[in-house]
């Protein structure tokens, strides 16, 4: 038995010609616990992925522009008839839609986040077991492996070869060695050995604990969908300041007209000009996206990163756990130097026991070879993804001592060793291959790897996701590149990349031969798909250098070596099995490890862009054309044509119910850039011309009627007129054609068409076409307006590309 495996027992006996068995500290007694507890020194920082509800409400309700839409509400509610206030119902109900779709998002969220949690492994009465972050409490003992995270701050009580890397707090690349009584810092990650620390800040007394605090919360920054809208927002608040001011005046003022007809009218002006609704449809689709991706068990860590990704053009792929499955088995043994198989195994299974927390490859040699109780392990080197091997000391029982490396057949032996050429045969067919080899170093010397003396190899057979094949196509057919970046053989990845049927697989690149010089990475890493022997170290270089040739890139992978790129990638993309680290710092686990749930990530971003740019239109071209009027009117010193009846009803009708339905429709085009510039291009000519028809309309009808209700007949043409052409850019928008979208453009013609033939509808929304004339010459100027659309839409769209 290993002395590792004896000092777990706790005992105090010790066995002939064996040291003492070392006690290992027993962390917090229950009682302790308590009293802790009960002090309120407990690790109470609420991390959490949502929002809370009181966010959710606020962010809902207090709203300028539903500020503004209030007030407007509580005056019209004084001055005029229910049918004019209809437009404040419309928000309420909007605004509820809003706060329950974001609820049930949170509900999605904070229930899968329970699911994805980090559990660190805590010592309490001798007794180790996993408990939640909020559960740790000052004092506590917690134990570290590859990949945890340190999840408080604390001191350091045991460590074996303890290797933590802080980059992500100090920016230092390289991992540090730390040694009982040193310092560990919430938010650094174990990359190699164990050991156990003392927490000795928690809760929000610990910095980095605040910072992962504020990194791991509900967040809508960094999009570029949000941020578009809000600047979008803040140019339509400037433009409706003076023309409302200029509206009221003209209305109030030059104007000799009943003073509440003024009034209905002038608010009749201002409510349109604010797209109230487009951020309701920006959170709602957001929303339903985590939904939708949460009944996949796919936890969205900031909402921006299902947007993300569907902008994403490369994605960087680890081999081991992404494109195979954790698990390995050990399919052949091959003496080497006339070893002793029996001998060989003997020593791999002790190899395999010296390591309390094995990788995939150590717990396939643990499989297939039994402990022997007689070795005893003296010292060991735990695995670390930078020197690509492990290794032990031992003494045999027999009065013998050794010492061994286990790892890369390619690091351990000298370029020109005839053993490569077999090991390279193997590494074609897809194996994986070890190196056992034994050295005459020390574990602790630098040189522990020179002259070492090959023994054997073992010979490892991964297992290939069954849906790897079929997620690798879809985004080769979705015009997305791949990259395999792996720390394994160059020639076993292509294999694995080869069965997947890969482009670029038989071209691998061996990593430790690419250049240095970022822009000459760049140009290898966009000749090339498959990469061997990668450094945890250089993919991060070499996600920055796909992103200085304008890629946006993700980075897939679980293991501690995939950390520092899945930070620094657009998006980064983590198993739900993978270490605490990469889930951490990832912005979407796939909890269910399946790495087919990427496809669905990519669609749902694009069904949110390519829709919300879809609704956008709609929303703005209603601004444009509502300040444009208003300024006609001014300048024209004639009365505001539309109580806010007319238009909520062709709100409603051309964009309120379509852009619901628009907003969630399915949607597979890839998500483009410059999101303002393509909603704007659409939106101005279409307000532009929707204004010049409907205001032509206006003018034509003031010089045809006349005596009593001549404003009514006056404000019916204009809003026919206004309609129809608003009908037209909501069929343009709507293209390409499906049933479901001619039978919505149908039904909202229907529609309107209702209210104008029956005769409670006519007099509830203030709509009786007058005459024969003016109504005809109304839907004539909305065709010549529809053409035009037409025109300027195609033009447009050839001179102002995406």
């Amino acid at each position: 038995m290993t002395q590792r495996a004896k000092i777990d027992t706790g005992g105090s006996e010790t066995e002939a010609g064996e040291p003492p068995v070392v006690h290992r500290p027993a962390g917090l007694t229950s009682a302790e616990v308590a009293e802790r507890v009960a002090r309120g020194e407990v690790n109470d920082v609420p991390l959490r992925s949502s929002r809370s509800t009181t966010d959710i409400v606020r962010a809902n309700v207090f709203t300028r522009f539903n500020a503004i839409i209030g007030v407007l509400w509580v005056i019209m509610f004084i001055v005029a008839p229910i049918q004019d206030s209809l437009f404040g119902f419309v928000i309420i109900a909007n605004t509820g839609i809003g706060i329950i779709q974001e609820l049930r998002a949170k509900k999605t969220l904070d229930g899968l986040a329970v699911i994805g949690e980090a559990k660190p492994t805590v010592r309490r009465d001798g007794v180790a077991a996993e408990l939640s972050t909020s559960e740790i409490v000052l004092g506590d003992l917690i134990e570290l492996g590859p990949g945890d995270k340190v999840v408080v701050d604390g001191v350091v009580a045991e460590a074996d070869s303890l290797e933590i890397d802080e980059s992500l707090l100090t920016g230092e690349a390289d991992p540090v060695v730390k040694q009982p009584g040193a310092a560990v810092m919430s938010g650094s990650f174990v990359v190699a050995g164990g050991g156990a620390f003392t927490a000795t800040k928690v809760g929000r007394e610990a910095y980095a604990a605040q910072l992962a605090e504020e990194a791991s919360r509900f967040t809508l920054v960094h999009s570029e969908l949000r941020s578009g809208i809000s600047t979008i927002l803040k140019y339509v608040t400037w433009m409706m300041i003076p023309t409302a001011i200029g509206l009221i005046i003209s209305q109030l003022v030059v104007k000799d007209n009943d003073l509440k007809n003024s009034i209905a009218r002038t608010v009749g002006g201002i409510v349109p000009m604010i797209p109230e609704g487009l951020v309701l449809l920006t959170s709602v689709a957001f929303a339903i996206g985590v939904i939708r991706l949460g009944r996949k068990q796919c936890l969205v860590q900031e909402l921006p990163a299902i947007e993300g990704l569907a902008r994403v053009d490369v994605v960087c792929l680890d081999k081991t756990g992404t494109l195979t499955e954790g698990g390995m088995d050990v399919t052949e043994l091959r003496p080497l130097n006339g070893s002793d198989e029996a001998y060989v195994r003997k020593v791999l299974g002790a190899l395999g026991e010296s390591d309390p927390r094995p990788n995939a490859s150590l717990q396939a040699i643990i499989d297939a070879y039994p402990d022997s109780v007689d070795w005893r392990c003296t010292e060991s080197l735990p695995f670390s993804s930078a020197r690509k091997y492990s290794g032990a000391a031992f003494s045999e029982g027999n009065g013998e001592d050794s010492t061994w490396l286990l790892g890369a057949p390619d690091v351990l032996l000298s370029t020109d060793d005839p053993t490569l050429a077999e090991i390279d045969h193997l590494n074609e067919q897809g194996l994986r291959v070890l190196l056992l080899a034994r050295t005459v170093h020390e574990l602790d010397s630098p040189e522990v790897a020179t002259d070492a003396r090959p023994t054997a190899l073992v010979v490892l057979e991964q297992r290939l996701r069954p849906d790897a094949a079929d997620t690798l196509a879809y985004f080769a057919d979705q015009n997305v590149a791949t990259k395999i970046i792996s720390g394994d053989n160059a020639v076993s990845v292509g294999a694995v990349a080869g069965k997947l049927d890969m482009p670029g697989a038989e071209n691998t690149v061996d990593a430790r031969q690419l250049p240095t010089d970022r822009d000459e990475m760049a140009k290898v890493l966009d000749a090339n798909a498959v990469f061997g022997r990668v450094s945890p170290q250089q993919k991060r270089d070499m996600v920055a250098a796909l992103q200085s040739h304008g890629h946006t890139v993700a980075m897939t992978g679980d293991g501690v070596n995939d950390v520092l790129a899945l930070k620094d990638a657009d998006i980064g993309v983590s198993m739900g099995s993978g270490s605490e680290a990469t889930r951490a710092v990832a912005q979407i686990v796939l909890l269910n490890n399946s790495f087919a749930t990427l496809p669905s990530v990519v669609a749902e971003g694009r069904r949110v862009i390519g829709n919300i740019t879809r609704v956008a239109t709609l929303f703005l071209t209603k601004t444009v054309y509502s300040v444009l009027l208003a300024v006609l009117v001014v300048c024209s010193q004639v009365e505001y044509p539309f109580l806010p009846r007319h238009l909520t009803l062709l709100s409603t009708l051309t964009i309120g119910v379509p852009a619901f339905f628009l907003a969630l429709a399915p949607n597979k085009e890839r998500a483009k850039p410059n999101f303002v510039r393509r909603v704007m291009r659409y939106a101005i000519p279409g307000g532009v011309i929707a204004a010049a028809a409907t205001f032509t309309t206006y003018l034509l009808a003031r010089h045809h009627y006349s005596g009593e209700g001549a404003l009514e007949a006056e404000t019916s043409a204009a809003t026919l007129t206004l309609f129809l052409v608003s009908m037209w850019v909501l069929a343009i928008i709507a293209r390409p054609y499906t049933w479901w979208r001619l039978t919505l453009v149908a039904a909202m013609g229907g529609a309107f068409l209702l209210v104008l033939v029956v005769p409670w509808l006519q007099d509830f929304f203030a709509l009786k076409l007058v005459g024969t004339t003016m109504p005809w010459a109304a839907v004539v100027i909305a065709a010549a307006g529809g053409a035009l659309l037409e025109l300027s839409y195609r033009w447009v769209s050839k001179r102002f590309p995406t």
